[in-house]
């Protein structure tokens, strides 16, 4: 196997996907739900997110051309779903347990676009397209494996975060992960445009 490759895969999914970085959004979304709930939704969100970057390594290109789906279009139709999430935490709706669903959460916006995200899914076609020997396609497919698990084990450690930040943290938390999800929205649909202008460009 080429560790090298390994290597790299995991570090840069690991970067994408940024643990630290979600755990503020995952607490704010989940935070409500009792511990049980919110472990479900842990390994869901992985689950699926784990479903959706392999499924695109292995016929995006494939899948993306038949739609007629360019990936800019993709990463906008990603930030604009997480404008709305981003409007839910920050006005307080998503605040209520008895408003959410743990599947719903766990699925959209944790399992993606937040997980398996724009950015991981293009990271991962271009390793895949890279790949030449059946040796690069496993380094490729345990590194996205390294990288879910490592996820998995900080989303459903997240209770101890909770139980030191009792509801009052959790809502400024929640604020927060608001702003922070907005903020990541508005860089993606700004990646897509830019992307789409520079297509126009180029091919006039």
């Amino acid at each position: 196997m080429d560790l090298k490759l390994f290597g790299a895969v995991f570090v840069t999914l690991l970067v994408i996907v940024d643990p630290p970085g979600m755990l503020p959004i995952f607490l704010a979304l989940t935070g409500p739900l009792p511990a049980r709930d919110r472990n479900r939704a842990a390994w869901q969100a992985v689950a699926l997110a784990l479903g959706v970057i392999v499924v695109f390594a292995v016929a995006g290109q494939t899948l993306l051309a038949y739609l007629h789906v360019s990936l800019p279009a993709l990463q906008a139709a990603g930030g604009l779903l997480l404008v709305l999430v981003a409007l839910e935490l920050l006005t307080g709706k998503a605040d209520e347990p008895s408003q959410q669903s743990t599947s719903n959460v766990a699925l959209v916006p944790l399992g993606t676009p937040l997980l398996a995200g724009p950015g991981a899914i293009v990271a991962t076609m271009l390793f895949v397209q890279r790949a030449g020997a059946f040796t690069d396609y496993l380094a490729i497919a345990l590194a996205i494996m390294g990288v879910m698990a490592t996820v998995w084990v900080a989303l459903r450690f997240s209770g101890v975060i909770v139980k030191i930040l009792r509801p009052g943290g959790i809502e400024v938390l929640t604020r927060i992960a608001g702003l922070l999800l907005a903020a990541i929205a508005v860089q993606l649909i700004a990646d897509a445009v830019a992307a789409f202008v520079t297509q126009y460009v180029t091919t006039h």
